[in-house]
């Protein structure tokens, strides 16, 4: 915006005194400070000041344009600095949207002790149940659980770990033979959706199966909870049942092919990101260890 730069040099000539103090005050050449404000007077079609060797003083409409434009350049100004300092320092509101009870324990730790480094960033943390979030602008970044690859969306995705799964029935009721996959429709199972397929990796190929639905729950650890009471076999992350303390109660059901891990991936809206959302980004993948 040539003009908004041009009334920007004006002010600071005319608050310096002269062209040279105002060139020396902005670390420009005088020439050339004085070729922005000859073109200034040719838009406007008026002359600004009156120049001689020894003093400067404003023209009548210099006088007018002085008053009426210093408090908007200097809002302009201080408008540029703020968005400056947005972008550059991590500083505002950052919106996060986790799945239900995603380590819950260890988010709330994290999350605290990232408020402690940057006091200047207000965090708002949701949670959703579904199984894919919809992508909501109003957040900086989601967090999404999948087994499959996402769909094609305008956000970055960026995936940071794998959690192995099994499927786990109760202690009380288990067996102990190799059984398929496709075995596994004839059992009762608590879904964490309705028909929901689940998924498991082959030597050269993915099958999919339709449990059949005794049970909906979409929290993993109210299925863990179910699968405990022996209400059905339910698919749940390992670290979830290796974490309880009363994992002795269920156990993995032996099968000929393993469960799709689940991956967990990070959403964000572009890859020019405000120093906020990087700063966090950084310290979550620097702290993955405690995962």
């Amino acid at each position: 915006m040539q003009n908004l730069d041009n009334l920007s040099l004006f002010l600071t000539i005319v608050e310096s005194g002269s062209l040279t103090s105002a060139a020396r005050r902005l670390g420009l050449p005088k020439s050339k400070l004085s070729r922005r404000l000859a073109l200034l007077e040719t838009e406007l079609g008026s002359q600004l000041l009156v120049r001689t060797t020894r003093s400067q003083q404003l023209t009548e409409t210099g006088e007018q344009l002085f008053i009426a434009c210093k408090p908007h350049v200097e809002a302009l100004k201080s408008a540029e600095a703020s968005i400056s300092d947005f972008v550059s320092l991590p500083k505002g509101k950052l919106k996060i949207l986790l799945p239900l009870e995603f380590f819950n324990q260890v988010m709330a730790e994290l999350i605290s002790e990232f408020a402690m480094l940057y006091p200047d960033v207000s965090i708002n943390c949701q949670h959703y149940s579904q199984e894919i979030p919809e992508q909501d602008l109003s957040y900086d970044l989601i967090f999404v659980l999948h087994e499959q690859t996402l769909p094609a969306s305008n956000w970055i995705a960026k995936t940071l770990l794998s959690f192995p799964q099994a499927i786990y029935g109760a202690t009380t009721s288990f067996q102990s033979e190799k059984i398929t996959p496709e075995e596994l429709v004839k059992s009762k199972c608590i879904l964490s959706q309705e028909n929901q397929l689940w998924l498991f990796r082959g030597d050269s190929n993915t099958t999919a199966i339709e449990p059949k639905a005794f049970m909906v729950l979409s929290s993993p650890e109210m299925r863990l909870a179910a699968v405990k009471r022996n209400l059905g076999l339910a698919k749940l992350p390992e670290y979830l049942v290796q974490g309880d303390n009363q994992s002795d109660l269920v156990k993995p059901v032996s099968l000929t092919s393993a469960p799709i891990a689940q991956q967990l991936s990070i959403l964000y809206q572009s890859r020019s990101i405000p120093k906020k959302t990087r700063v966090f980004l950084d310290f979550f993948q620097s702290n993955l260890g405690c995962f």
